[in-house]
């Protein structure tokens, strides 16, 4: 198990893949979805800002559907997460990790220099926990 403790104690850069997906500010909850389920991914930047206000998560249009709203007229910034997290390209698994839970959250925004340049997921720190697990 020494091994998993390694990897929580590794920069979460290492776990920053492809570009960040942003959508437009007027896109609709069916918009979102759409690039959500094409791209393979569980959350969405909304709006082109240099610094991102608003993020829309798969959870955030459960909870819009739920609620009776109307994915073809609602906007996505009507239900998208303005409270985001952020931590530093050198932040470790393990404190990104700690962030997500002390704040039940599953998508954490990485700035270098105050640059945002990448998410990492509960997936993606699920898969680093998993890969340092791993005995060949």
């Amino acid at each position: 198990m020494t091994d998993i403790v390694s990897a929580g104690s590794a920069s979460v850069s290492r776990l920053i893949g492809d570009s960040v997906i942003r959508i437009a500010s007027d896109a609709t909850l069916a918009d979102a979805a759409r690039v959500l389920t094409g791209s393979e991914i569980g959350a969405v930047l909304v709006g082109d800002e240099a610094r991102p206000r608003a993020l829309v998560s798969e959870r955030d249009l459960v909870h819009a559907v739920a609620d009776g709203r109307d994915p073809a007229s609602t906007l996505a910034t009507e239900v998208a997460s303005t409270e985001l997290a952020w931590c530093d390209v050198d932040s470790t698994i393990d404190e990104v990790a700690m962030e997500m839970m002390d704040r039940y959250i599953r998508h954490v925004l990485v700035e270098d220099d105050g640059a945002l340049v990448g998410i990492v997921s509960a997936r993606d720190l699920l898969g680093a926990y998993s890969d340092g697990a791993r005995t060949d």
